[in-house]
């Protein structure tokens, strides 16, 4: 990863107090273990419920995905909508959209009164080839199965928002919003700790194991003994649990920053929404408050940063936007993500008093939310609603096979992408329905 001062996040970071690493024997009803939105969420909650809770963080609270995203805040998950219903009937499909709305609300009262978190509504998802009938499509099945106000923008309207020819028609939801995720994750933690949260810092969990009183964690020069284990590292949390770390596939994405675009903002992206498009290996962007260009995008497995990849992610925003060509780049940094092979989050109870709370890769921050509450809610209330997430089950990734057909597939459905464009511009038309969309 490249050095934390290469992230506008932590640049831009509210002041935080640092947190001592563990040290000595430590007990608690409830140990998270990852500092990141997940496990934040999880520990607030279950502390402000009345248990006692341990949080571990290897590194520093929002060292990883959680503080290295886009910052968007929307229902849905990775996982298309035609999936789930296909999987689990359109009633519990529905549950789990409800489930992720409410989340999203949790996090933006949250979030309101959090500084420097500054939600700023809106979403927009364009479509980069022609298909006016589809996009009209899916903003009435979110009406209409799913109770979700989503705007239909046909491409007139797009491109006066967005200057570019690359869009088409769009997806506009005025709920959804976009926050800083860092200082989010660092005003949580603070909320956690007034709730009565224990914080350690530099404390990797090393060792897992059983204990008279349910589980036992060794951490560098501490340990603790709790009852219930809440996993929630995601892709960074390895080796500590065979099956939480066989079945999270660790995949990269890429994040830059811009200098303040000062006029060039006019005359290319006139909102202050969040835009994403409709593609299998999607670009993400906003403007921040400060002018500059966030702008996310590419998968791959590799855990190493790119070489040049200021240069790289600079060609993809040239390639919808030409005026930014010679924008300079002031951030650039790599940002590791958990997926799961059915691409839905692991939620639940994996053993006796030990859950999972993880594999949020391209879900949005509203998944890592309801996952941390569902587990404490679970916790201190008996709440069962996260045996909804049963059907996804914690399966095997493959291992290096595993990151290997991943990136193979992320190579085809890059390939597809550019075809169906092509097309379009062509004037040939799309030859079947997208199976992507803003519910993807």
């Amino acid at each position: 990863m490249n050095e934390a001062s290469d992230i506008y996040y932590r640049a831009t970071a509210v002041a935080a107090p640092p947190r001592p690493a563990l040290e000595g024997h430590v007990e608690a009803q409830v140990c998270v273990v990852g500092g990141g939105l997940a496990g934040l969420t999880a520990a607030y909650e279950a502390a402000r419920l009345g248990r006692s809770v341990v949080l571990l963080e290897a590194e520093t609270i929002g060292y990883g995905a959680s503080g290295r995203n886009g910052g968007f805040v929307s229902p849905g998950f990775a996982e298309s909508l035609e999936g789930i219903t296909a999987r689990l009937g359109l009633d519990r499909a529905r549950e789990l959209v409800g489930m992720s709305r409410e989340a999203g609300d949790w996090v933006r009262g949250l979030a309101t009164d959090l500084p420097g978190a500054d939600p700023v509504p809106g979403w927009i998802k364009v479509v980069r080839y022609d298909d006016a009938e589809g996009t009209q499509r899916r903003a009435e099945r979110w009406r209409r199965d799913f109770g979700r106000a989503v705007d239909y923008w046909p491409t007139e309207r797009v491109r006066e928002v967005l200057r570019t020819p690359v869009y088409y028609q769009a997806l506009y939801d005025a709920d959804a919003f976009h926050i800083h995720p860092l200082n989010y994750a660092l005003g949580l933690a603070g909320l956690a700790e007034a709730a009565g949260a224990r914080l350690f810092e530099h404390s990797l969990a090393e060792a897992l194991s059983r204990a008279p009183a349910g589980w036992r964690i060794a951490a560098g020069r501490g340990t603790v003994e709790a009852q219930h284990v809440v996993l929630a590292g995601s892709a960074y949390m390895r080796r500590l649990y065979r099956r939480h770390s066989h079945a999270v596939l660790p995949v990269a994405t890429h994040v830059v920053v811009s200098e303040p675009l000062g006029p060039l903002r006019e005359a290319t992206i006139r909102t202050d929404a969040a835009i994403g498009d409709t593609r299998r290996a999607s670009d993400y962007y906003r403007v921040f408050a400060d002018g500059r260009l966030m702008w996310g995008g590419g998968i791959t497995t590799r855990r190493a940063v790119p070489w040049r990849l200021a240069g790289r992610m600079k060609a993809r925003i040239a390639a919808v936007y030409p005026a930014l060509r010679d924008v300079r780049i002031d951030f650039a940094w790599s940002g590791l993500m958990g997926y799961a092979v059915h691409r839905m989050p692991l939620i639940g109870e994996m053993e006796e008093g030990l859950w999972a709370a993880t594999a949020f890769g391209g879900h949005g921050l509203s998944t890592s939310a309801m996952a941390g509450r569902l587990v404490a809610a679970a916790i201190t209330e008996g709440d069962d609603r996260w045996r909804l997430f049963t059907p996804y089950t914690a399966r095997w990734g493959g291992g290096t096979l595993g990151r290997a057909a991943t990136q193979l597939v992320y190579w085809k459905l890059r390939l597809a992408d550019r075809i169906e464009e092509a097309r379009s511009r062509r004037g040939t038309g799309r030859r079947e329905a997208p199976k992507a969309g803003y519910d993807a």
